[in-house]
């Protein structure tokens, strides 16, 4: 059977086309749908706008290729005061109903991709306007939280300032786990970019990145190059998805402060991830 998967993120739109149980290929484009949302607990009509077109690209890719395309939406939707808008847009110009998943599913999602079928392990998904931690034992939840807090909200409310950074950043990540000890994947944009950046590699090969172990020590001098650079200069670094540039500082700074409070040494970064989990928790795998 074929799939045609579209995840409706807060910082981009990311396509999958499955069959006979593997990955054909993943595509991303960056409309920045959380952008002002922090400010205003809205969706812009121009991020909608930008987000609708893109949608209605990628279903119409999908359903050349699958008979049956589905979509879902994660933080920037289901936060919105008017996320029923976009979804309203994208039927009208698609045919196709967007499920807009909870943080608690959002998590899940992430767990059954990057995890598959290991019994114990975790998850860090660092999103656009929110942020996913999950842990199992056991095949079992024993933590899992989704943070209002993610890499396009912080550069939204404080930009590269690192005092307010690191301030809105303590003040959305209290009460987290010890889980030293267990694997723990980084999945999303902001731990891919920075595969990429650690791997210099100029086009994204999942290949490659899938299991790149991120170390605490790397990500923190990683965070004070990136602050120490201007936008033009993180866009001409080896690796880095320019869409990228003016918000992986700060997202970056908020991996290393998660990785800090949970006692993480490292973490390894999957290319599996909520798109792959979404067609297992649908039992669609």
């Amino acid at each position: 059977m074929k799939y045609a998967i579209i995840d409706i993120g807060s910082n981009s739109v990311r396509l999958m086309l499955w069959a006979d149980g593997k990955t054909l290929y993943k595509k991303v484009a960056t409309t920045r749908l959380a952008e002002g949302l922090d400010a205003h607990g809205k969706l812009s009509e121009e991020a909608m706008e930008r987000t609708a077109h893109v949608v209605d690209c990628f279903v119409r890719e999908g359903s050349a290729v699958a008979p049956e395309v589905y979509a879902f939406a994660t933080a920037a939707v289901r936060s919105a005061e008017n996320g029923n808008r976009l979804c309203r847009i994208i039927r009208d110009a698609c045919g196709i109903s967007t499920d807009v998943i909870s943080g608690v599913d959002e998590a899940r999602l992430a767990v059954l991709g990057a995890l598959g079928d290991k019994k114990d392990g975790g998850i860090l998904d660092i999103g656009g306007a929110s942020t996913e931690i999950c842990l199992i034992e056991n095949s079992k939840t024993v933590f899992s939280c989704s943070l209002d807090i993610g890499a396009v909200r912080l550069h939204d409310s404080c930009g590269e300032d690192i005092a307010k950074l690191t301030q809105r950043i303590e003040k959305e990540t209290t009460g987290l786990p010890i889980s030293a000890g267990k694997a723990i994947y980084a999945v999303g944009g902001t731990a891919s970019t920075l595969a990429c950046l650690k791997h210099e590699l100029l086009e994204y090969d999942p290949v490659v990145l899938q299991d790149t172990t991120l170390s605490d020590v790397w990500v923190n001098k990683t965070a004070e190059k990136l602050f120490s650079l201007t936008v033009e200069e993180r866009k001409a670094l080896r690796g880095m998805d320019k869409q990228r540039a003016d918000i992986l500082a700060g997202a970056t700074l908020l991996l290393q402060k998660l990785m800090e409070k949970m006692g993480l040494k490292e973490v390894r970064f999957s290319d599996r991830d909520n798109l792959e989990g979404y067609l297992a928790l649908k039992g669609l795998k």
